[in-house]
């Protein structure tokens, strides 16, 4: 387990209080959360507890879906996100999806075009180097930037989309299960690359994966599934702690029996 969190860790994102529902049908309740600078987040739990939901709310990807209604407050270092414009937030909160995504264009296109979207015009070539050697692609891709992003290997095309997000220098990396669909040896360069990043990215990261989570996170958020009193079931936050907590002496019974009961599939 990576248990090396830097010296005294500052609250980069707060979640005070938060609901979601769909057309009235609840979610997540009552999900209260610091997420520490600096460090990799896990966020765990069996399907339909509300995981991928909450990560929209970071960068606001919840307000383009109709029938999505939140509520309380989500704090970027102090400034509540919804006193941020949309462009501003999601380029300070990157996102990262569950299955490679490149644009049908050129390598170097996939990450130059939304340098230029978002205002960056000088430097691109600089800044297009940089982030695909952040992501250790420069190597494997320097000699063919003008080829389609879509001739790469599914490994490749994940670590160009992490390339990608990087380039705008956000503050935090949102990563929806990066890992799912990558094979074995992919996944564990997308591990190493994560524990590298982290110390220029928060990073929140979502996986099914108990073995990528207990190896490369800093702090685990389990969630699970719950049915209320009207027999509505939602997702709520059972317990945030040190990763080694989560796994060796959790506090909560919910959390040592997903653990233990998943363990037996990924560990």
């Amino acid at each position: 387990m990576n248990n090396h969190p830097r010296v005294s860790p500052r609250p980069i994102l707060t979640v005070e209080n938060v609901h979601i529902f769909f057309h009235h049908v609840p979610i997540l309740k009552g999900v209260h959360l610091t997420l520490e600078q600096h460090q990799i987040t896990g966020i765990i739990g069996p399907s339909g507890c509300g995981k991928s939901t909450l990560l929209r709310c970071f960068n606001r990807l919840n307000e383009l879906i109709p029938g999505m209604q939140v509520q309380g407050q989500i704090w970027l270092e102090g400034r509540e996100i919804h006193n941020l414009h949309p462009v501003e937030l999601r380029r300070r909160v990157g996102m990262v999806s569950q299955r490679p995504n490149p644009f049908p264009c050129s390598i170097y296109e996939n990450i130059a075009l939304g340098l230029r979207i978002n205002g960056c015009r000088d430097q691109v070539d600089g800044r297009v180097e940089q982030a695909l050697k952040q992501v250790g692609l420069w190597a494997e891709v320097s000699h063919k930037l003008k080829s389609s992003a879509l001739e790469l290997s599914g490994g490749q095309q994940q670590r160009l989309c992490i390339a990608r997000a990087i380039a705008l220098n956000p503050d935090v990396l949102l990563m929806d299960e990066p890992t799912a669909a990558l094979d074995p040896v992919s996944v564990r360069r997308i591990n190493d690359l994560l524990l590298q990043i982290k110390e220029d990215y928060t990073i929140i990261l979502i996986t099914h994966n108990l073995k990528q989570a207990a190896l490369i996170t800093d702090q685990v958020a389990f969630f699970n599934v719950v049915t209320g009193e009207k027999g509505d079931r939602y997702g709520v936050l059972v317990e945030h702690a040190p990763t080694i907590e989560i796994f060796m002496n959790p506090h909560d019974p919910m959390t040592w029996e997903y653990v233990t009961t998943s363990s037996h599939h990924t560990l």
